[in-house]
């Protein structure tokens, strides 16, 4: 019986084998893409370098903090004031990464207390990449510990 089913399965292969290789031999050849099947219009991101100055970015560091404060923290905390405004970097990498630039300035609280403000703004990090975007981080205040130790994930 056993010498029945092998002599059985010999056969099968070997056709499996030649109707593999006959389809292999009757195939197309490899063609090259016709345009409409380019990648047309996908281009690479092409940077410009034009980041707005350090003051452009505070309002919306403002806002962003009083939300983040109040919708996740239950605080009252709001930034009042600002002071010594400075750039800290610009473009710290090779000329193809994203521009960014970075900086840093001396905040107030409504508690009166003062503290550090380090953020970069960003060409093309808006909301879908549209517009300036602006990551930021207040020293002391990263409850979620996102740029930890000390604000030192936002610094160049």
């Amino acid at each position: 019986m056993r010498d029945f089913i092998t002599s059985l399965k010999r056969p099968a292969i070997g056709a499996a084998l030649g109707v593999f290789l006959g389809l292999l031999a009757f195939g197309q050849a490899a063609q090259a893409a016709n345009p409409l099947e380019l990648n047309f219009g996908l281009f690479g991101p092409r940077y410009d370098g034009r980041v707005k100055h350090c003051e452009a970015a505070l309002g919306t560091i403002t806002n962003q903090f009083w939300e983040k404060e109040s919708s996740f923290w239950n605080s009252s905390l709001k930034i009042t004031a600002y002071g010594r405004i400075h750039e800290t970097a610009f473009r710290p990498w090779q000329s193809d990464n994203i521009p960014r630039r970075y900086c840093s300035a001396d905040v107030m609280l409504s508690d009166g207390k003062m503290r550090q403000v380090h953020y970069s703004i960003i060409e093309d990090g808006g909301f879908a990449g549209f517009g300036q975007g602006v990551e930021w981080c207040v020293t002391g205040l990263d409850r979620n510990w996102a740029y930890n130790p000390g604000c030192k994930a936002a610094r160049p």
